[in-house]
C-alpha cells in the first residue's frame, strides 16, 4: 500500500483525481475544495473519471463534506441506500458531530464539522457507502426503480 502525506499549503485537488468508477477515495485523498477553482477542478475530474464526487471545504473555522452522484454517468443511488445514508447523517446530527445535513436523491452535504480530519473520515465513509450500496443495483439493472 502506498502511503499518502498531505503537505501544508498543497490542496488535495491540486494533484489528485477522482477514483475510477466503483473505487471510493481514502480519507487522506479527499480533495480540499475550499477555493471555488479547486471545487470546479475536482468536479471536472470526477466527471472525467465517471466517479461519484466527494470533497471537503473549510467554512470559517469548521468544515463541510459534499458528495454528488450526478458527476457519475450512473448517478442512480437506490432509495434504500439513501435511507441508510440519511439515517447515518441523522445520527451525526443527533450526536453533535454536525449541525446540519442535506440529503437529496443524489447529493449529500453536512456541516459544520469541527476538524478537517473528522470531515475527511465522514466524507470517506459516505463515499464508500454510496459506492458499496450502489453496486448491486448497477449489476442488476432490471431491479432499478427511480422515484
Amino acid at each position: 500500500m502506498i502511503g499518502v502525506r498531505l503537505m501544508i499549503g498543497v490542496r488535495a485537488c491540486d494533484d489528485v483525481s477522482m477514483p475510477m468508477p466503483g473505487m471510493p477515495l481514502q480519507a487522506a485523498l479527499i480533495p480540499d475544495c475550499t477555493e471555488p477553482e479547486a471545487h470546479r477542478a475536482a468536479y471536472r475530474s470526477a466527471k472525467a473519471n465517471d466517479a461519484i464526487f466527494v470533497c471537503i471545504a473549510r467554512r470559517g473555522r469548521r468544515w463541510k463534506v459534499e458528495l454528488d452522484a450526478m458527476a457519475s454517468s450512473k448517478p442512480y443511488v437506490p432509495d434504500q441506500t439513501m435511507t441508510v445514508l440519511q439515517s447515518a447523517a441523522e445520527a451525526l446530527v443527533l450526536d453533535g458531530t454536525v449541525e446540519q445535513a442535506n440529503i437529496g436523491a443524489d447529493y449529500i452535504s453536512m456541516w459544520p464539522i469541527e476538524t478537517e480530519k473528522r470531515a475527511r473520515e465522514i466524507g470517506a465513509a459516505f463515499h464508500a457507502a454510496m459506492y458499496g450500496l450502489q453496486q448491486p443495483h448497477i449489476a442488476v439493472p432490471g431491479q432499478r426503480e427511480r422515484s
